[in-house]
């Protein structure tokens, strides 16, 4: 199992990796994304599996007969935010390429079609919208609004998929692959630091209610040397007041907030700029406390807008409510692993949109340092291994049970 996992870890480690930063740059349609595609389809036919590539441009590697109902489903994504790290999303594809490794090692006769899987477009990183290509499958994301998503540029969706090969005119809702599907389970290194140093894997048992949302500051633009500050409408103050305000009141609420993107126009060095966009990332253990969150957000903007001779816009992005794990599934898991940690995280997963549609689980692998979105993300070799045995021993128990 080493050998397996440690082999295919450093095929991928170089691809997307920023020489300046260390960080990944692997978004959705880029060259980076087709490398990573083309590595899955290798692993994929290395081992004999059924390759497919669905209507939403996620890669499938089956294994036993992929029209057959009650499938037990593995995987997770290959993208990654900007300069992100090289965990997030690839631990969960390559683990279950060598989960399945072991579990044949071990002569395992699977019950159930078995299948990998790699979401395309998990972070959101090029186009804004997290996990499109779940979304999509599972009907929450419609054809007709991600036609409508660009990026930095100004490209659209559908152009991009195009350009890469793609056929964008067939995405949307796969209610029939979805209806085929028994469970799906995603291994993924944990984003925070909550599992002990002597557990290293747990079981997750919630996603936290999370969204997006952007924020417009409309201000007006001057001369930075001859305005006087009387004279001024300048949205930046508007926006960095906002930044403040929004950490003090998600401590306040025991909640999350981050304005982690900000884009200015006229974006000069000696200009004040007319036009400040901030996007929020909030996030809070339910539904009202968020809602209330992003509601308080808006207000303090909009009062410091109107002292500023600043108008302020707010567009929801994406939402994704509260999301409870399977209990049965979840609860198996856990008995299965021998009562390992089971505990919740603020974010958002694949696993989180599909668990609508079918039942669903995570495994989470120990982060000893809490960090991720990051080129310090880290997991231990050890406990990287512990999480392929984990999966492993989860998917004997999911797929080579009878019914």
């Amino acid at each position: 199992m080493t050998d397996t996992f440690e082999g295919m870890w450093a095929e991928l480690l170089p691809v997307g990796r920023s020489a300046s930063s260390g960080g990944y740059r692997r978004f959705a349609w880029n060259s980076a994304d087709a490398e990573c595609r083309a590595w899955f389809e290798e692993q994929a036919r290395a081992r004999g599996l059924t390759y497919e590539l669905d209507r939403n441009g996620n890669q499938w590697a089956w294994l036993g007969d992929p029209q057959a109902g009650g499938a037990v489903v593995t995987g997770s994504h290959l993208d990654s935010v900007p300069d992100g790290g090289a965990f997030d999303g690839p631990l969960g594809v390559v683990s279950s390429f060598a989960a399945l490794d072991e579990l044949r090692a071990r002569g395992a006769e699977f019950a159930k079609p078995l299948a990998i899987v790699n979401f395309g477009d998990e972070e959101g990183a090029r186009f804004g919208v997290a996990c499109i290509g779940s979304r999509l499958t599972a009907g929450v994301l419609s054809p007709e609004q991600a036609y409508e998503l660009r990026d930095a540029d100004g490209v659209r969706l559908p152009d991009a998929m195009e350009r890469a090969g793609y056929d964008p005119t067939a995405i949307g809702a796969d209610t029939d692959r979805l209806g085929r599907i028994g469970a799906f389970v995603e291994l993924h290194v944990e984003q925070g630091r909550y599992l002990a140093e002597d557990r290293p894997v747990g079981v997750a048992s919630a996603i936290w209610p999370h969204g997006r949302w952007r924020f417009d500051f409309h201000g007006e633009a001057n001369h930075a040397g001859t305005t006087r500050i009387e004279d001024r409408r300048d949205p930046m103050l508007t926006f960095a007041n906002t930044v403040l305000s929004a950490r003090k009141k998600a401590g306040l609420a025991g909640a999350l907030a981050t304005f982690g993107k900000v884009a200015v126009e006229p974006n000069g060095t000696n200009a004040i700029a007319s036009l400040v966009r901030g996007w929020l990332d909030s996030r809070a253990a339910d539904e009202a406390t968020l809602t209330a969150l992003v509601a308080e957000i808006e207000r303090a903007a909009s009062e410091r807008g109107e002292r500023d001779g600043v108008r302020v816009e707010l567009t929801r992005e994406s939402y994704t409510p509260v999301v409870d794990f399977d209990g049965p599934l979840r609860d198996r898991l856990a008995k299965v692993l021998g009562g390992v940690p089971v505990l919740p995280t603020g974010a958002g997963h694949d696993a989180g949109i599909l668990a609508s549609a079918v039942p669903t689980a995570m495994l989470f692998v120990r982060n000893p340092s809490g960090v991720s979105h990051s080129p310090a993300e880290h997991a231990e070799v050890a406990d990287c291994l512990a999480g392929v045995t984990a999966l492993a021993d989860v998917l004997e128990d999911l797929a080579c049970q009878p019914s």
